[in-house]
């Protein structure tokens, strides 16, 4: 009776038994159904890919005013793409809220249940949103360069899709705010609230460099290249920033911070309790 028994159950544990794609699956679910989802990268790509045009827009419309050493500093592949700080912050706040909405309701529970190594849980998480977040701003980027180059195109100072700067650029704002998704996920798996994940990545990237400004300027410019905001943005615009490392550079020690968040949030997973 036990010998016939068993390859049925064998057969049941194998239909049951917790594997990466099951658990990607599940979170492509969960991530689909939450409201702030669909709200805040709508805001992202509206915003990436409508920015740069309206920027382009209001450089053309004031043209004729222009003096004419501010015309030929117009840089149309950083105005066309205008919009990704705005679609970093939306995508940023969304990674936050993508793990702390469970601690939050107590469904991270439930996922530690069906997942009971926890670690698949994150790494699909990051897997689903990363996945998400690269294809969506990726467009949005190409709607916003070519639209913004359609306009600057007016005046003739608009620039080719094929010029290095230019491709570097757009898939350097979908590779950046990917990666800054990436890294609030781990924030908010570390912290486990909301605002207190959306506080540590406004801390980060936005008070830390004005407090870093404050600084005797030598003290400054040693520390700005190592910030995260500075290193971040790089790859994303094509004018280069002064004090800063090249784009790839700066965009290998983003990836950095962002692995060594991603590190220590799996070692917390592990440790402590839902």
């Amino acid at each position: 009776m036990s010998a016939a028994a068993s390859p049925d159950l064998s057969r049941e544990r194998a239909v049951q038994r917790v594997t990466l794609p099951r658990v990607i699956r599940s979170e492509w679910t969960k991530l689909w159904t939450l409201r702030s989802t669909r709200w805040s990268l709508l805001l992202a790509f509206v915003a990436q890919a409508g920015l740069g045009p309206l920027i382009a827009a209001i450089e053309m419309g004031r043209w004729s005013q222009l003096p004419v050493q501010q015309r030929l500093a117009i840089n149309a592949i950083d105005h066309s793409l205008g919009g990704w700080h705005l679609a970093q912050l939306a995508v940023a706040i969304l990674g936050v809220m993508t793990i702390t909405g469970e601690y939050h309701t107590g469904m991270i529970r439930s996922s530690f249940m069906a997942a009971p190594k926890r670690l698949p849980v994150l790494w699909a998480k990051l897997a689903v949103f990363s996945a998400v977040t690269f294809a969506l701003m990726l467009v949005a980027a190409f709607i916003g360069f070519l639209g913004g180059q359609a306009i600057f195109s007016e005046h003739h100072v608009n620039v080719a899709l094929g010029s290095p700067p230019a491709l570097r650029a757009i898939f350097g704002v979908a590779l950046v705010t990917t990666a800054t998704g990436a890294l609030c996920i781990a924030l908010g798996t570390i912290v486990r609230r909301t605002a207190g994940g959306i506080a540590l990545f406004v801390g980060v990237f936005f008070v830390l460099p004005g407090l870093v400004a404050i600084l005797p300027s030598a003290t400054a410019n040693g520390l700005q290249p190592y910030l995260p905001s500075t290193a971040s943005s790089g790859l994303a615009q094509a004018l280069a920033q002064q004090n800063s490392f090249s784009p790839w550079g700066g965009f290998a020690l983003f990836c950095g911070y962002t692995v060594a968040a991603i590190a220590i949030a799996a070692v917390l997973l592990k440790r402590r309790d839902a």
